[in-house]
């Protein structure tokens, strides 16, 4: 077996077809087509079954594709490193963020990475629900993370980089934008913009309704923040989102609330990190995570 092989098994559950694997890596149909047949000889078993829409990885496929990526993942990093000079970083550097944490700062300290190593290939994805996140730091999958709490002891080393505020979202002409802060109490009344129930950030409102003795009506349920907001904003319903996931333009209808709601944004990255885990870790220890809320004057 070799890591080109399992390449090629990562491409073809990816696509659903040989062909469009083949072209996704710029190579011979033909040649993948004999490289996965003799994986498959070689293991002794089908890893891909085909259906109406395509391939799809069978029971035992999917348990040897998610150590092949595994080993995939290594070989990349373990090549980034190798090949890591005083003014040079090639290779791939994956990034994963939990749902609503890290939305301003990242993009700021991935830019900067870009700019210090413009040969550096970064993948960044976000995750609403914090398990799938520790799954696949378990698989080792990601290089770095942004949770709100730390990963399985020895899985990953923490590195707390400060606190993200909540605050809730408003809509146009609401009452309670005459305030400078909302007490949550006052909010009892309100219909709510939630998130997915298995998402970090729905457990985090599930918590504050709960601790602050509300039972509101659900009116819609979503899966990014940016869409929690702009509904809020539209009259739709209230929301509760991380102070730095307001997008522009909508600052003006934020507002803080009490008690404070906040959760710790940790840097989730690697033992034994190489340079780029390194490089971005502390460029993100030099984003601002603790500033306070600033309000827009109410128009």
């Amino acid at each position: 077996m070799s890591l080109r092989q399992f390449e090629y098994a990562l491409a073809v559950a990816e696509e659903g077809s040989v062909t469009a694997a083949a072209e996704l890596l710029h190579v011979a149909q033909p040649s993948m087509s004999q490289q996965i047949r003799g994986l498959e000889r070689e293991l002794g078993v089908r890893l891909f079954a085909r259906t109406p829409t395509g391939l799809v990885p069978t029971v035992v496929g999917r348990a040897f594709l998610r150590e092949a990526e595994v080993a995939v993942s290594a070989a990349r990093r373990a090549r980034a490193t190798a090949r890591a000079g005083a003014d040079d970083l090639v290779g791939e550097l994956v990034v994963a963020a939990q749902m609503g944490l890290g939305t301003r700062q990242l993009p700021g300290a991935l830019g900067a990475l870009r700019r210090l190593f413009p040969r550096l290939e970064v993948t960044v994805f976000e995750e609403p629900n914090p398990a799938e996140l520790e799954r696949l730091a378990r698989r080792g999958v990601l290089d770095l993370a942004l949770m709100a709490s730390p990963c399985e002891e020895g899985l990953y080393e923490g590195h707390h980089l400060g606190d993200e505020e909540f605050v809730v979202v408003l809509g146009a002409g609401h009452p309670r934008l005459a305030a400078d802060r909302v007490e949550l109490r006052e909010l009892g009344r309100e219909p709510w913009v939630r998130f997915d129930r298995d998402s970090a950030l729905d457990g985090v409102l599930r918590d504050v309704l709960r601790d602050n003795g509300l039972t509101p009506t659900t009116v819609a349920r979503v899966s990014q923040t940016s869409t929690a907001v702009r509904w809020a904003a539209h009259g739709l319903g209230v929301t509760l989102v991380p102070a730095s996931a307001v997008p522009d333009g909508h600052c003006h209808l934020v507002r803080p609330v009490f008690p404070v709601v906040s959760q710790p944004v940790v840097a989730a990255v690697r033992p034994g990190a190489g340079p780029a885990e390194t490089a971005l870790l502390e460029l993100l220890r030099q984003e601002s995570w603790c500033e306070s809320v600033s309000l827009s004057p109410v128009s």
